[in-house]
């Protein structure tokens, strides 16, 4: 599938790292190193401008190397990038750590997913049909 992409970054374009990958990696596009100190978020530019087809969402997603090492995550993962947006890729990274973190010129900040999604046309009735579960919710099938 091709998809048009502007970049006003210095950086390359997202790639797959590999093959059978699902993401690809955001870079971040800073003059300089930003640092985000403990429970503080920023809204990252990436310099990437994308035009989706119908019917298709770019989900910004947090890195887990960066989560797991870092607590570094994102404030609304996953983010979503409709098909009919043209602004600039962002990103709103959050340090869940106790440690302030440098995120330099070109790190991997995110990772996008291309992905297909419907659109509901919602049939207004009065009951719904039973199920096995019913309303069970929140932990209700676990232990």
């Amino acid at each position: 599938m091709k998809v048009k992409i502007v970049n006003h970054s210095p950086f390359d374009l997202p790639a797959y790292a590999t093959a059978l990958s699902a993401g690809m990696d955001l870079r971040a596009d800073l003059s300089e190193a930003v640092v985000l100190g403990p429970l503080e978020r920023t809204l990252v530019p990436t310099g990437l401008h994308i035009e989706l087809p119908a019917g298709y969402e770019a989900q910004i997603r947090p890195r887990s190397g960066l989560a797991a090492k870092h607590g570094i995550s994102i404030v609304n993962a996953p983010g979503t990038i409709d098909a009919d947006y043209r602004g600039e890729i962002k990103v709103i990274l959050v340090n869940l750590s106790n440690e302030p973190f440098a995120i330099h010129p070109g790190e991997r900040i995110a990772q996008m997913v291309v992905a297909r999604h419907e659109k509901v046309e919602w049939e207004q009735v009065e009951a719904l049909e039973e199920s096995d579960r019913g309303s069970g919710g929140f932990g209700s099938t676990g232990k």
